[in-house]
């Protein structure tokens, strides 16, 4: 069986069975915030202490999780496969867990850049205080697309799902765009499977679409058994 191209998009629900709170609660908020106060330009301009904070706590929080199986699993497709993961995560538990092509559609925590020049961006797994800059000068910032900044990665996703041979969506609502418009941009009869214990797409929504109605640990590791058994 020829190596297949395996194009995985993931959100925060398959990092939430590794501890990791997802962001944004019921009611919007986000750890208490409006999301505008800690996820937008505008609110780093009027209080870059306030979202200094919030996402070291995050990064703090994220340095104490490790992977869980549907990282794993994921990562063990590459054995014998192409696999790109798309991932709206900010997190590095794909990479911890040995996957090494990974899209950060949203940004990286453990990543920041300064606040005059967007390419300059470093590696950075302490907290960000204010007075902390760049060589030249600028004060830092964590990696991260807030909402009212372009996605760059975006056109590279774009091209990376259009080749697909095969899709498999774990942990995203779809209801999130750009990211969630993504699935249409495979090629067409490519088989699609989408693992989430309250799935809200139906067979309807999407051409050869496979639902697996429950946590990711559990149905990645059924999706990529599938996968892999074709394969032998």
């Amino acid at each position: 069986m020829k190596k297949m191209k395996i194009i995985v998009l993931t959100g925060a629900g398959i990092s939430a069975e590794s501890g990791l709170k997802t962001f944004r609660d019921a009611d919007g908020l986000w750890e208490g915030h409006d999301i505008m106060e800690v996820a937008s330009p505008e609110g780093f301009t009027k209080n870059p202490a306030l979202v200094l904070d919030f996402y070291n706590q995050r990064r703090r929080q994220l340095l104490e999780v490790t992977p869980n199986e549907a990282h794993t699993q994921i990562a063990k497709l590459e054995t014998k496969n192409e696999v790109v993961i798309i991932t709206q995560n900010v997190d590095d538990l794909h990479e911890r867990a040995g996957s090494s092509n990974v899209l950060h559609l949203h940004g990286e925590l453990l990543k920041v850049r300064s606040t005059q020049n967007e390419y300059n961006i470093k590696y950075w797994d302490k907290d960000i205080v204010l007075g902390d800059t760049c060589e030249d000068g600028h004060q830092l910032r964590p990696h991260i697309v807030w909402f009212g900044e372009a996605v760059p990665m975006f056109e590279k996703a774009v091209l990376e799902i259009s080749n697909a041979d095969a899709v498999i969506i774990v942990g995203t609502s779809m209801q999130v765009y750009p990211a969630a418009g993504l699935v249409h941009y495979a090629p067409k009869n490519t088989p699609i499977y989408f693992v989430d214990p309250k799935p809200n797409i139906s067979q309807s929504f999407i051409d050869n679409l496979t639902i697996y109605a429950e946590k990711a640990s559990t149905g990645v590791k059924k999706v990529v058994d599938v996968l892999l058994d074709n394969q032998d």
